[in-house]
């Protein structure tokens, strides 16, 4: 097996429907990619059980990311993630926090569908 470096991009329009769960964790790794990613027409996302465009948006900015949130989407661009509500969030920066070189640390959970709230920390707590 052989790395390479991840290119980045834009996803949008047609391309949006396709990949609307995956959408999370695409902007999760918009840090390290060579152009950042860019997401349009998403608006889909501010109320999708929660503003998953606002969560990311915070979440990658509170790991250090250079991130313009806007109503439809979302561009991300700088390095390294706050608060988390839902399974998807969680799960894409628990991949985020390892691939940055920290500790990262979910808290919470429990309960049914959509009653847990996890909180990403950029440190463990004791």
């Amino acid at each position: 097996m052989k790395g390479a470096s991840l290119k980045g991009g834009v996803i949008a329009a047609e391309q949006i429907p396709l990949v609307i769960d995956e959408l999370p964790m695409l902007a999760a790794l918009g840090p390290y990619t060579e152009e950042g990613i860019e997401i349009r027409d998403a608006a889909e996302l501010r109320v999708k059980e929660s503003d998953r465009i606002a969560a990311l948006a915070d979440n990658l900015r509170r790991m250090g990311a250079s991130v313009e949130e806007r109503p439809d989407g979302l561009k991300v661009q700088g390095r390294r993630a706050g608060k988390l509500r839902g399974a998807e969030i969680a799960q894409c920066f628990s991949g985020f926090g390892v691939g940055g070189g920290g500790g990262v640390f979910i808290r919470g959970g429990g309960g049914g569908a959509g009653t847990s709230e996890l909180v990403l920390c950029n440190e463990i707590e004791p």
